[in-house]
């Protein structure tokens, strides 16, 4: 077996614990889940664990990464269409994002950095660091398009995009935690809504 085999079996294993495991820590919280349970999800002795990670904290770290990297490419790469103009990649965007969860019959949403920011923000610094340091790459693409709109004349000249960009990042995962606990969409279609008021052109 070549050198390259064993790397891509190695990283193959560690990308199912990465996949497995914030699934398990996602429904049970950071507590509330052990490495036991991180290996059970993923089959693998619990010793393979620290092949990988040197604990459950860094476990966490590496997940938030795996997770949420390749989610803001897809997010840079459908805000950057240019075929659409900026305010058409926003809200085609987030309504594609809706039409998904409306065709549950009881709309879920489980989210892995959901889950640690309330539960690890404040009491684990590195952890903390991470989701917001994700949140705000997040913030900045969404800055990036509503610039673009703002200079496309979609959006008045005196458009604050970075201001602009934190108040819908943070209605729309407010959205999300509504549809959570009422189980139904009815919030991201009111988010949806006022999305597309705020940056329809005056």
């Amino acid at each position: 077996m070549t050198s390259a085999t064993n790397s891509s079996i190695r990283l193959d294993k560690r990308d199912l614990i990465l996949a497995k495991g914030a699934q398990v820590m996602t429904r049970r919280g950071y507590h509330g889940t052990g490495v036991q349970e991180i290996v059970q999800a993923a089959g693998i002795p619990k010793g393979s664990f620290y092949h990988y990670f040197a604990s459950k904290e860094d476990f966490a770290l590496q997940a938030l990464e795996h997770l949420y990297a390749p989610r803001l490419v897809r997010y840079a790469e459908a805000l950057g269409n240019p075929a659409l103009s900026p305010r058409e990649r926003i809200v085609g965007y987030y309504r594609e994002l809706m039409v998904h969860f409306a065709r549950q019959e009881k709309p879920e949403y489980h989210c892995f950095i959901g889950s640690l920011s309330f539960e690890m923000a404040e009491l684990c610094q590195p952890i903390g660091t991470q989701v917001e340091s994700i949140l705000q790459r997040s913030v900045e693409i969404l800055a990036q398009c509503l610039t673009a709109a703002r200079e496309a004349g979609e959006l008045p000249a005196e458009t604050d995009c970075a201001a602009l960009a934190e108040f819908i990042g943070n209605a729309w995962e407010g959205a999300l935690m509504r549809m959570k606990v009422g189980a139904s969409a009815a919030p991201l279609n009111v988010f949806l809504n006022q999305l597309e008021r705020l940056l329809t052109p005056r």
